[in-house]
């Protein structure tokens, strides 16, 4: 295997990049970030220095992964989505702070979703397209709106489970989680 890279990218040769990964047409992947095997970097997409993608993540066109953002294996990003790094922005602050983001194993995050700085998704929860994460999702939960706010549970394949938590398509069963928090 290798690793393919667009002619219109932008790589720097001081990023680390797993074996297999593709970066296509205008993405931008700065020096020092990290990004496992076998992920997929779509069409204008910004990947900062110190970020760290896992392996097999799929990053859709015009996905910003800012420093002090870390993905782990397996997380999808949807289209447009974006992080923050910043929880105070000021352009006229030279002492600004980084606060970080970890998104676990599996999560997917829905096209155009923001997810503010210093949360935690959850291994294989969903982020509804356009929702505004302000807060940590626990794993497996389903969220959307503004502020997200949690709508369900879901399983690893990605669907929805009925009301004993289970999977009306694979037929998993998640009897640990609780009822969802109102």
């Amino acid at each position: 295997m290798s690793i393919f890279i667009h002619p219109t990218a932008e790589v720097s040769e001081h990023a680390a990049i797993g074996d297999g990964t593709k970066i296509w047409n205008l993405a931008q992947v700065r020096e020092d970030c990290k990004i496992g095997k076998d992920c997929i970097i779509s069409k204008n997409v910004y990947i900062d220095t110190k970020a760290v993608l896992g392996s097999r993540v799929k990053v859709q066109n015009n996905v910003n992964v800012y420093h002090g953002v870390t993905v782990e294996d397996d997380v999808f990003l949807g289209p447009s989505m974006t992080f923050t790094n910043d929880l105070f922005p000021r352009a006229f602050n030279a002492d600004w702070k980084i606060t970080e983001t970890h998104v676990k194993k599996g999560a997917s995050i829905g096209a155009n979703a923001t997810i503010v700085c210093g949360t935690t998704i959850g291994a294989y929860a969903m982020i509804g397209s356009g929702s505004v994460v302000t807060k940590d999702v626990p794993a497996h939960a389903l969220v959307a709106g503004n502020p997200a706010r949690q709508i369900g549970w879901v399983c690893k394949c990605g669907h929805k489970l009925d009301s004993q938590n289970t999977c009306p398509c694979c037929g998993e069963a998640y009897p640990s989680l609780q009822a969802i928090p109102k």
